[in-house]
């Protein structure tokens, strides 16, 4: 298992997107450095050519990386439905269409699933974190949360499937869920436990 201490003063979040960049700012919240995102630096987007959230993380993480020859952290996720043998999986992005709407995402899922003619809605979420220094060096961790799609959607907390994704033991969707308790628990607070472990045991998050 790859592990290093993060010493530097900046991570850069390789992502565009502002609900994918405020969740994991806000899991980073007092630590001793400053996070910048892509967008901010105007790096470009490359295009995810992977098959597995992994591969697409540390392709993210890596073109960040070099473009900003700072510390890099990229977050592939995606929503994975059992009954559509794991799909939309690491397309879930391309669902929502160039626009990113994800109500329409949504509506497709709900469609693909009443299409089947099953009654199996369980679901999870998966995220994959990769830590890339301009070096080389590299950690990759997988976080996953388990439970089940609802429909309509309910719900205008989160971003993306969150609407529709009711996680296991609880009666609301991420959607209606309280952000502070959806980080707590979530896919990627799963995965960013598993990073903090690895690459930040010194720091104190306060």
């Amino acid at each position: 298992m790859t592990r290093r201490d993060f010493s530097e003063d900046t991570l850069v979040i390789a992502t565009h997107n502002p609900g994918k960049l405020r969740e994991i700012s806000d899991l980073f919240s007092g630590y001793p450095f400053t996070v910048l995102s892509a967008g901010h630096l105007g790096l470009a987007e490359p295009e995810e050519t992977e098959k597995t959230f992994i591969g697409n993380a540390l392709l993210k993480a890596r073109s960040a990386a070099i473009a900003s020859g700072k510390p890099t952290l990229a977050d592939d996720s995606g929503l994975c439905v059992t009954a559509l043998d794991g799909a939309p999986g690491i397309y879930s992005a391309r669902w929502a269409g160039p626009e990113k709407d994800f109500t329409l995402a949504m509506a497709a899922v709900e469609t693909a699933l009443r299409q089947t003619g099953t009654k199996d809605h369980s679901a999870w979420f998966s995220c994959a974190l990769a830590l890339v220094w301009p070096d080389g060096v590299e950690v990759v961790v997988e976080g996953r949360v388990s439970g089940t799609l609802v429909f309509p959607a309910r719900g205008a907390r989160g971003f993306g499937y969150d609407p529709i994704f009711q996680p296991e033991g609880h009666h609301i969707t991420f959607g209606e869920m309280d952000p502070d308790t959806k980080h707590g628990m979530s896919h990627r607070a799963d995965a960013f436990r598993q990073l903090i472990a690895q690459c930040f045991p010194r720091h104190d998050a306060g």
